[in-house]
């Protein structure tokens, strides 16, 4: 069965898509931008910046769903700009504590409302 989730404790989804969809004990969630939730504007033109609050979106989103970042189990980044990637990394790394997912990381032409990054996630509960 297929459960739809959404919180207003992350931005609302800018198009035809959930936040997120649980599906048994797996979570799959959509790409989280550096989105204020709260004004639904980049909260700024850094990538630091936007990927602090894209991966807060995504913690925001994984809590509606009663999970953690720590049970995330991969994760697809998308950069504007690999020379983005150093920074990305810095901010991520502070995300998790369980030991990291796996993950990909891409370069891309262009992202939603024009941001820097965008981050997904696919977690799965422990207990469910």
């Amino acid at each position: 069965m297929k459960e739809v989730i959404f919180t207003d404790k992350a931005p609302a989804a800018i198009g035809p898509y959930s936040q997120a969809v649980r599906g048994g004990n797996t979570i799959y969630c959509s790409g989280q931008i550096g989105l204020d939730p709260a004004t639904g504007e980049l909260v700024a033109a850094d990538v630091r910046k936007q990927a602090t609050q894209a991966i807060n979106n995504l913690r925001a989103v994984l809590a509606a769903a009663g999970a953690g970042m720590d049970d995330v189990c991969k994760v697809n980044i998308f950069l504007r700009s690999m020379a983005d990637f150093g920074a990305v990394n810095e901010i991520y790394a502070t995300a998790f504590t369980g030991g990291f997912p796996a993950r990909s990381c891409v370069a891309v032409a262009g992202l939603p409302k024009d941001a820097l990054v965008e981050i997904e996630a696919i977690a799965v509960l422990k207990n469910s």
